[in-house]
């Protein structure tokens, strides 16, 4: 499902208040789903090879440092020999107690699309936040779950008949 971080579906922050907006309902949801428990904060860099040089680090490594390497992901085949190129998609992982405001930088980068690929989950992976710039994309363990969350946060939904 996907919530929209402002009003009428903007899609950047451009005032401190539009700002609060998009953190507080960031943080709602976040709150709603792991509050009392502990999570993953995920984020992601990119290289040419599995332990290469990360493509433009900052600011995941600023904002994320005590993220470890978690997880490599080649985008192909790494054997494929006629690939001319291969990206690997690195994940850093912490763990952590939730707490309203706890990534508040991260999701601000994110919101300001200076970050992407961050996502938080339940160390169990049955629940995933996955924010982006305008909103977040929430995967829950069940229908109701979501339908739930849905009702409580539907002006935050999209108007289009798709639900994006």
């Amino acid at each position: 499902m996907r919530f929209h971080s402002l009003p009428g579906s903007k899609r950047y922050p451009e005032s401190p208040g539009e700002y609060a907006t998009a953190l507080e309902r960031y943080n709602t949801i976040l709150d709603e789903l792991f509050a009392g428990t502990e999570v993953f904060v995920v984020t992601a860099d990119w290289s040419d090879t599995p332990d290469g040089p990360a493509y433009h680090p900052e600011p995941r490594q600023a904002l994320h440092a005590d993220g470890v390497r978690w997880w490599n992901e080649p985008d192909e085949d790494e054997d494929d020999p006629h690939a001319e190129f291969h990206t690997h998609t690195r994940l850093y992982a912490d763990r952590r107690p939730w707490r309203h405001g706890c990534a508040d930088e991260l999701l601000r980068a994110v919101a300001d699309d200076r970050l992407a690929e961050v996502f938080v989950t339940d160390t169990d992976l049955r629940r995933i936040h996955h924010p982006y710039d305008g909103g977040a994309d929430v995967i829950l363990a069940t229908p109701a779950e979501r339908d739930q969350l849905r009702d409580r946060h539907a002006d935050w939904l999209s108007t289009h008949p798709t639900g994006l």
